[in-house]
């Protein structure tokens, strides 16, 4: 007899293959595009449901400025400071998947890394 693993454990295990592959990650989260957090590998201390509210906020934002430019369908976006960095991916349409990353992380492995996982998170979704 075979389980079956629920959304949760699927997503979750996505986040867990995306910080297997590249340690050096702070944190992962899947939410919503609502700003509901459904899976997150943060550090201790993060307050999930503030960064879900947040990447799916910039999410929308970022979507907003694609539409004005007709830069196309988004695909992710990136907001900088000087201890690091937060990566957000849409994830389909229903979420979107941030990953908080180290100043110099390698960023053609990260972006090959998370473009699949946020794959994974659209099918999941």
């Amino acid at each position: 007899m075979t389980a079956t693993l629920s959304k949760q454990e699927l997503l979750t295990s996505t986040l867990t293959s995306l910080r297997g592959a590249m340690p050096e990650l702070r944190g992962a989260l899947v939410a919503t595009v609502d700003g509901l957090p459904i899976a997150q590998a943060m550090g201790e201390g993060t307050d999930a449901n503030r960064v879900a509210a947040m990447a799916a906020t910039a999410l929308g934002l970022g979507k907003r400025i694609n539409d004005t430019l007709g830069s196309g369908q988004l695909t992710d976006m990136s907001v900088g400071g000087a201890q690091g960095q937060v990566y957000i991916y849409a994830a389909g349409n229903k979420g979107v998947l941030a990953v908080v990353a180290p100043t110099g992380v390698n960023l053609g492995l990260l972006h090959m890394e998370a473009r699949d996982a946020a794959q994974s998170v659209a099918s999941i979704l």
